[in-house]
């Protein structure tokens, strides 16, 4: 009796313990089966296939990313080479404007210089010019930084020589040493001729006066600025500019006839001797 006793309280143990540890195991199967049991199935079956797609599919959006990006970065380089061309067209076409602006005016002038009236009647003649200087005109004063007014705008190569113009002061051995054989005393002052200009020769005589400081073209150093001025006085006279005396000084009545002058032959109104208005005249 006894054994039956123990052999049913055990079985009933034995019993007990495997519910117990059955229902532990479900415990855990349905905690393992929650959280990882099924990914894994799917990650163990199909996982393999999902990851591949997923990476070719990741490459692909990857590589659809990056040609986008480089042709969005085409597109840049494109974009800035356009703007790049535009402001160099936009150059070219300022650079054309502005030269052809420069030469339609420098154009102009030399059409003009063509078309200018020329007087084939005029005779350069021999005026009594004197030695000394004129009291009723006023002496200009030597000035090292003395310069031509305006003479920087005037266009052509006939004008450069004004431009560049500056007064220099020597000696009389200096002169003689360079200008011997081209010096001359007219009008109260020494001057010398360089390439078909007279100059004033500052300083030769200290004491002597001039009253236009700046080149008189003459062609050719046997005709004198006194004689020159004489001239042009003389021929303007004849064109109804100049009213004055022909005495063969290049004072203001003289220098505001030339400029009127040369302004209705369409020359630079430079109201001195220069070349252009010389052959205009008919004395070059």
């Amino acid at each position: 009796m006894r054994k039956l006793l123990t052999l049913a309280c055990c079985f009933g143990l034995a019993l007990t313990a495997s519910a117990a540890q059955q229902n532990n195991n479900q415990k855990q199967n349905k905690k393992k089966g929650g959280g990882n049991t099924a990914p894994p199935q799917q990650h163990v079956q199909t996982g393999p296939k999902v990851h591949g797609m997923q990476h070719q599919n990741l490459q692909g959006q990857k590589t659809g990313q990056h040609y986008k990006n480089q042709n969005k970065f085409s597109g840049q380089t494109h974009t800035t080479t356009n703007l790049n061309t535009s402001k160099s067209n936009k150059f070219n076409k300022q650079t054309n404007v502005s030269s052809n602006a420069a030469s339609t005016k420098f154009n102009k002038s030399k059409t003009v210089n063509k078309n200018m009236t020329v007087n084939k009647n005029y005779k350069i003649q021999q005026f009594n010019v004197s030695k000394n200087g004129n009291p009723k005109y006023q002496a200009v004063k030597f000035n090292q930084n003395y310069t031509i007014a305006g003479a920087h705008n005037w266009h052509g190569s006939q004008y450069v020589v004004f431009a560049n113009y500056h007064p220099v002061w020597h000696d009389q051995w200096w002169w003689g040493s360079h200008y011997g054989n081209h010096l001359v005393f007219i009008l109260g002052g020494w001057y010398y001729w360089n390439a078909n200009y007279w100059y004033p020769a500052w300083g030769y005589n200290p004491g002597a006066v001039y009253y236009f400081d700046g080149p008189i073209y003459a062609s050719h150093p046997d005709v004198d600025p006194g004689q020159v001025v004489a001239n042009v006085q003389s021929a303007l006279q004849q064109e109804g500019y100049y009213q004055g005396d022909i005495d063969g000084i290049l004072g203001p009545q003289t220098r505001a006839a030339l400029a009127d002058y040369q302004s209705a032959q369409g020359l630079e109104p430079t109201g001195t001797v220069d070349e252009p208005t010389l052959q205009s005249l008919g004395m070059a």
